[in-house]
């Protein structure tokens, strides 16, 4: 009998744990009347760190956000304490989706297509039925030219967001690294990214997936209940 407890996504609780309240004490708490500027990045980093780890030991679950959220933090402040040149908070804003996007476009060469493990996987998707919808449609070839589509979207959208997670950093962080100020201006600008770059992407990304599943449509009759897994 499994004793592990059911894992539910809670990505409202993942985004304040790993995003907004590091943003909120690098902004309010990095001066030297609080905890200061290492200080307010050790607290900060242990945010995502502990969401991370709690999800792991509990539910067995990997946590991407709380990855995510901790990377960006651990190199952003990497970048403060040792008082690099603002031009690699900048660099470094961008070269995470652009990696991700390199990657994706780098992955259609390989048996393991990443915009298949992003959208048209069989833990969203019925996989099987539309494979063979597909061959007794004689639409297979016309399908994988949609899903390559789909990966140019996606990586599309990465290098939107790698390009305007530059200029957001060029924009909002001045100030000498090390200090409160800049410490502020991270959070800041970790907040601005999210209505800014996050939101536009998301959107981005359902846009693809109505048109994998409009293609999909198109090629095998299929509605979309037919389409998705049944829980």
């Amino acid at each position: 009998m499994n004793s592990t407890p059911e894992h539910k996504p809670r990505p409202m609780v993942d985004l304040l744990v790993s995003v907004i309240l590091p943003s909120l004490i690098l902004m309010k708490l990095s001066g030297e009347d609080a905890l200061g500027v290492s200080g307010g990045l050790i607290v900060a980093l242990a945010f995502p760190l502990g969401w991370g780890l709690f999800e792991l030991v509990k539910y067995k679950k990997f946590n991407f956000i709380a990855l995510l959220g901790l990377i960006s933090v651990l190199l952003t402040g990497s970048i403060g304490l040792f008082e690099l040149d603002n031009k690699w908070l900048a660099i470094k804003e961008a070269s995470v989706p652009a990696l991700i996007g390199i990657a994706v476009l780098v992955s259609t060469f390989t048996p393991y297509p990443l915009v298949r493990a992003l959208l048209f996987n069989a833990s969203v998707m019925d996989v099987e039925t539309i494979k063979e919808k597909l061959a007794e449609n004689n639409s297979t070839a016309l399908f994988e030219k949609k899903l390559l589509n789909a990966t140019y979207f996606i990586a599309g959208s990465f290098a939107f967001s790698a390009t305007m997670n530059y200029l957001l950093a060029k924009w909002i962080v001045v100030s000498p690294a090390g200090t409160e100020a800049f410490n502020e201006e991270l959070g800041q600008m970790t907040l601005y990214s999210y209505p800014v770059i996050a939101i536009p992407s998301m959107i981005m990304m359902m846009a693809t997936f109505y048109y994998l599943w409009r293609a999909i449509n198109k090629a095998t009759g299929l509605k979309l209940e037919d389409l998705l897994v049944k829980k």
